[in-house]
């Protein structure tokens, strides 16, 4: 199975390489690549992932359909017969691309969490906050908070840890107005999908989302609710107070914290054991969610 950490389409306009995906300018729009690198700790990894990327393609879709009536988002065609004649050379596009608006980035990144897990467990062990907002006393790991809460951070360059910023900082960067249109619509997401994946089976215990300006309007880009911006864990397995497995890659970020990983590249290489399940927990999870296959 070809494994697509790198991409190179010599008749296509190359701009930019993010952690997972690839940007290409096609003129008035952009075409976005999901390779299957996966990052973690902000590390890109030695190793791809299986079908990582056409899976990560496939999830932001469905929810970019399914919360559009939210929010108008940045997608323009996901149908690769339907692409440019330029791109009709690289079949690899299909199922791993999408092509979409040219928006201007929004410089935060909006996280929304209904349970108290990562970064967010550990504020709150030491200062009883999130972001500075105030949850009750004596919340275990894992456990579902009252309400969703948006807290967001910065967004920094690859190798760069983000960092929590209070609602006050991210105000500070963006906007008053625009800070409080994007909590409202991450909210209102976060909620929608999250309701949908319980349904299925699924916790989405938090999430990241991003947004950009277009034509003097805010709308949602990058990816949508997949496993790399998300945890999701198996609503079967649930119980508060400890870690829980999940479909995402925090199974890769386990493995690299059980060799003492120091978070900072190079990245070590991942055993072929870890590689396979990682991938099959992807493809568990669109299974789960959106009933496709790979």
């Amino acid at each position: 199975m070809k494994v697509i950490i790198n991409t190179s389409y010599p008749t296509l306009n190359f701009i930019k390489q993010g952690k997972v995906r690839d940007i290409y300018d096609l003129g008035e729009n952009y075409l976005i690549v999901s390779t299957d690198r996966l990052s973690a700790f902000d590390v890109i990894m030695q190793d791809g992932i299986p079908n990582k990327g056409k899976i990560l393609n496939k999830i932001s879709k469905f929810w970019f359909d399914f919360t559009k009536d939210i929010i108008d988002n940045h997608v323009i065609e996901t149908e690769f017969e339907n692409y440019p004649q330029e791109c009709f050379n690289y079949t690899e596009l299909k199922d791993r691309s999408m092509i979409v608006k040219k928006a201007k980035l929004i410089p935060i990144e909006c996280i929304v969490r209904g349970y108290i897990s990562g970064t967010g467990w550990l504020d709150y062990k030491q200062s009883g906050k999130i972001c500075g907002i105030d949850l009750p006393k004596g919340l275990v790991e894992s456990e579902k908070l009252p309400e969703p809460i948006f807290t967001p951070s910065t967004k920094e360059e690859i190798g760069e840890h983000d960092r929590n910023i209070s609602e006050a900082e991210a105000k500070n960067i963006i906007g008053t107005d625009e800070f409080n249109f994007i909590k409202d619509k991450a909210l209102k997401i976060y909620k929608r999908a999250s309701e949908y994946a319980l349904s299925k089976g699924i916790i989405i215990a938090d999430t990241k989302m991003e947004f950009g300006f277009y034509d003097d309007k805010i709308i949602l880009i990058d990816e949508l609710l997949t496993p790399d911006s998300s945890r999701f864990w198996p609503l079967k397995e649930y119980e508060k107070g400890k870690p829980q497995n999940s479909f995402d890659k925090q199974y890769v970020r386990d493995y690299l914290i059980s060799i003492g990983f120091n978070k900072k590249p190079p990245a070590p290489k991942l055993p072929n054991e870890v590689i396979y399940n990682t991938s099959k927990k992807y493809e568990e999870a669109l299974f789960i969610l959106t009933g496709e296959i790979i």
